[in-house]
């Protein structure tokens, strides 16, 4: 092997390229070498010398103490992505990588922080042998589990976060991604939900939560390599579909509100209140039977008459939910001068913005000289060990 910067991490250059969507052959061209020199490095057959680690932590936009950092596993537990094409494979790979950042960030925190006990119920069970009436029990049992009634939920993303779920939103550079999930299961075995800003309705996210929330509840035990198999992966999302309505409109309330013959003037109405998208009530409906395939078949077209299938009404005015407690946990830190700037940026091993996007920080603003521009409330679920 030859000499260069013997602390390198071949691995981990390999995973940087991949978060910024960068092929071997364009890096390669990017800092003068050939993709053949790149796959070596990434497969430690050789060394780069500290002038070439430096072009290509320039060229990527990490730091070079990234590529000498110990750790940072890649992750092997099933991630549900809603698009599993391949004209999503880069973008999902990139937040393969974005989301072990996550992983990191998450760990380091929990060096200083208490996070909320995980407190998810687990129906996992064999794909085929799980039926309608089990994901209705499955999303009845999560409610009740959770303290929620049978009422509207207030707020999903703040309940997924008092249960110890880790809730982030971030862009997933692709529309047909919308969130993904996974348990992690170090230390305390984790559910992650990322959920994406590509489009930002407050029912679609919420809905989006819930789809997620499937997942975690109904698939915990799935394989990874199990959701290639392309009619596996679309029943996958089929049950995950089918929690997030029951989730969100139970069977022994929602249908009082509608009455015999729903109209979409009702369903604005009630969209309001459930904060659950019209489409999204129409199907549920149909699930329960209580309207006729001929009946949502022509609510959608008159959704269709109106412009409805791509914007609803309400779609601009609803609020859309935010995930707080990370943003709580740095601003902890931040303030009681656990952590600043710099030590966090060294001890992650990457750069501030980077930081930022992968917590998507919105109320906490990390300044460029090291200091806190402005701090959230300290949280009570944010208590220091």
């Amino acid at each position: 092997m030859s000499k260069g910067v013997s602390k390198f991490k071949g691995e981990r250059l390999a995973r940087a390229r991949e978060s910024r969507e960068i092929t071997r052959t364009s890096l390669a061209g990017m800092v003068d070498l050939s993709p053949a020199a790149i796959s070596q490095y990434e497969k430690g057959q050789r060394y780069p010398s500290s002038g070439i680690l430096r072009k290509i932590a320039g060229s990527l936009n990490f730091p070079m103490h990234y590529f000498l950092k110990e750790g940072g596993e890649e992750i092997c537990n099933a991630v549900f992505f809603r698009s599993m094409s391949s004209a999503t494979k880069i973008a999902r790979l990139s937040a393969r990588r974005r989301f072990e950042w996550l992983l990191d960030i998450v760990r380091y925190f929990r060096r200083f922080v208490n996070f909320p006990e995980v407190n998810f119920p687990c129906f996992a069970s064999d794909l085929a042998s799980i039926t309608v009436e089990d994901i209705e029990v499955a999303a009845n049992r999560t409610r009740k589990d959770w303290g929620l009634g049978l009422g509207p939920i207030g707020n999903v993303t703040r309940v997924l976060e008092n249960n110890g779920g880790i809730v982030v939103r971030q862009e997933l550079n692709a529309k047909t991604l919308d969130a993904f999930s996974s348990w992690y299961e170090e230390y305390t075995p984790t559910p992650y939900f990322v959920l994406g800003v590509e489009k930002m309705c407050a029912v679609r996210s919420r809905f989006d939560a819930a789809h997620e929330l499937g997942h975690m509840v109904l698939h915990r035990n799935i394989d990874d390599r199990r959701l290639r198999d392309s009619a596996l992966f679309k029943e996958v999302e089929r049950q995950a579909n089918y929690f997030a309505g029951a989730f969100l409109l139970p069977r022994e309330t929602f249908p009082e509100e509608v009455g015999f013959a729903p109209s979409l003037d009702m369903l604005v109405a009630l969209k309001s209140k459930w904060r659950v998208s019209i489409a999204a009530m129409v199907k549920r409906l149909r699930h329960l039977h209580l309207i006729s395939e001929e009946r949502e078949h022509r609510l959608f077209i008159n959704m269709g008459r109106r412009r409805w299938r791509t914007e609803e009404p309400l779609d601009n005015e609803l609020e859309i939910e935010e995930p707080e407690l990370l943003e709580e946990v740095l601003g902890v830190l931040f303030a009681e001068k656990i952590v600043d700037e710099r030590r966090l940026t060294i001890d992650l091993g990457l750069r501030t913005e980077d930081i930022e996007r992968t917590m998507g920080l919105r109320k906490v603003l990390i300044n460029r000289g090291g200091r806190v521009i402005r701090f959230p409330e300290t949280s009570e679920r944010a208590n220091r060990s």
